[in-house]
């Protein structure tokens, strides 16, 4: 197989659009598609704030951020991604999409090319019997935000080739990424453990045990973490836990998975998070505010 020089990513949303950043940063010549201009105008965009953002701290020279600039490339023709040695996809959820896109690529790229997916819980395995190159399907799971996040999980289907997860573990130390290996499971190892963590915060919630601020609070204070559950959720955002959390369900059938009624409630009344501006919390002011009432 060759060297992998030439990265393909698809979709320009908040993952793909870090993927990338992170790809060209690295010294990959990487093209970025997606449906329409708008949206990768707007990936362009974020991914020029960012790199921005790091050269004002000081973490990265000014040098390498237009050199980064200048190695990517954005397209809303799937055909451009033909030459590409790896292609990562980041695209919404849904296993549907992403294997119709895995056939599409199938017909056009080389048949050495690698196809990662940066699903969190879909099978890789599913997505690997979508192609006629089940043996070059591997899992790149990077973790938002993707410049910023250490952690890699190299997902190996069974029917992955060992030399795949070799060249998959490899690329992701190039990107400066520290990998970790992991079957194809769904959730993989950081959010099979999370996601109940995650839904037992909300179970708390709303039985009553503490309100969400002392929730959160307790566990930054009494297990050090940087962020407590109901807070992470609002970052992570509702619907995508919770889309996660049934995808995880349906693969398990254990009650831990299942996202709790306050959770449903929340994400089908539109509040998804920071991103929605409300979810546990108010984002209309600084600091947000816990919302008690109405749950």
């Amino acid at each position: 197989m060759p060297e992998i020089s030439r990265v393909g990513v698809l979709g320009c949303g908040l993952m793909g659009s870090g993927i990338a950043q992170t790809a060209a940063s690295a010294g990959f010549i990487t093209l970025v598609r997606d449906v329409e201009d708008g949206l990768l105008a707007r990936g362009e965009a974020a991914i020029q704030t960012s790199l921005d953002k790091l050269v004002e701290k000081g973490k990265l020279d000014g040098a390498v951020r237009r050199s980064a600039l200048e190695r990517l490339t954005f397209t809303t023709d799937l055909g451009d991604l033909a030459g590409c040695d790896l292609v990562v996809e980041a695209v919404t959820e849904d296993l549907g999409l992403k294997t119709e896109l895995w056939r599409a690529l199938d017909d056009l790229c080389p048949a050495d090319t690698i196809f990662a997916s940066n699903t969190s819980s879909l099978s890789i395995g599913e997505m690997a019997a979508a192609t006629r190159r089940p043996e070059r399907v591997v899992g790149l799971h990077f973790f938002n935000p993707v410049p910023l996040m250490a952690l890699v999980e190299v997902v190996r289907a069974v029917t992955t080739a060992p030399a795949v997860v070799v060249r998959a573990v490899a690329f992701a130390r190039r990107l400066g990424k520290e990998p970790i290996e992991t079957r194809d499971r769904s959730g993989f190892v950081v959010n099979r453990l999370l996601v109940p963590y995650l839904l037992d915060a909300v179970r708390a919630l709303e039985q009553g045990v503490a309100s969400a601020s002392d929730i959160d609070r307790g566990m930054q204070l009494g297990c050090g973490h940087p962020m407590g559950p109901l807070r992470l959720l609002d970052l992570v955002g509702l619907d995508t836990v919770s889309r996660i959390a049934e995808i995880m369900f349906d693969e398990y059938r254990e009650p831990r998975y299942a996202p709790p009624p306050l959770l449903r409630r929340l994400v089908a009344a539109g509040h998804h998070g920071r991103k929605s501006g409300r979810g546990f919390y108010d984002y209309a002011s600084d600091p947000p505010v816990p919302i008690a009432s109405g749950l």
